[in-house]
């Protein structure tokens, strides 16, 4: 196994962690404010497809999946959705909405999708290629992407977690 098998294994994992989700993700679910959070379920699934897909594109020179299969229209954010999640206000994350978790997690296999095939377009060595100098140490293909894949698993944890806390918590 190299480091681009493990990578897609991992690039996998937050996708199988959120298609479990699908059946406890009711609208009431997917739009709970938790202990007054901006951040709902919908919004951090949303955000585990835009932080994938905005990355993945800018990295493989791709249009983002959000725009090239019609993403905004098919969750209907009307404009708030084409951002990523990062500095948003607690009124425009609380904006992201949906009331079926289908095309919402279709979204996030959309950007798996873009990610995997992206994968597949690079060798090992192309994994320690220095893309990003503005941090230090500068930043390569192989941390950026598992940066990505840790992003979004975390995400799906966080929202598994709130699918599991009991009404009455």
């Amino acid at each position: 196994m190299n480091g681009i098998d493990i990578l897609k294994d991992a690039a996998g994992r937050p996708l199988e962690a959120a298609e479990a989700l699908r059946d406890a993700l009711t609208a009431e679910v997917l739009n709970a404010h938790v202990g007054g959070h901006a951040n709902s379920v919908a919004w951090l699934l949303w955000h585990v497809g835009r932080e994938i897909d905005a990355q993945v594109a800018d990295l493989s020179g791709q249009e983002q999946v959000w725009t090239a299969q019609g993403f905004e229209e098919k969750l209907g954010l009307d404009g708030i959705g084409s951002a990523m999640g990062y500095g948003m206000s607690e009124d425009e994350a609380r904006a992201v909405t949906v009331d079926e978790p289908g095309p919402l997690l279709d979204y996030v296999a959309a950007a798996t999708g873009a990610l995997q095939d992206y994968l597949d377009t690079l060798g090992d060595e192309d994994l320690g290629e220095v893309i990003d100098e503005n941090w230090d140490p500068p930043v390569t293909r192989g941390v950026r992407l598992m940066s990505v894949v840790i992003d979004a698993a975390e995400h799906v944890g966080q929202a598994a977690y709130v699918v599991g806390v009991p009404e009455k918590a």
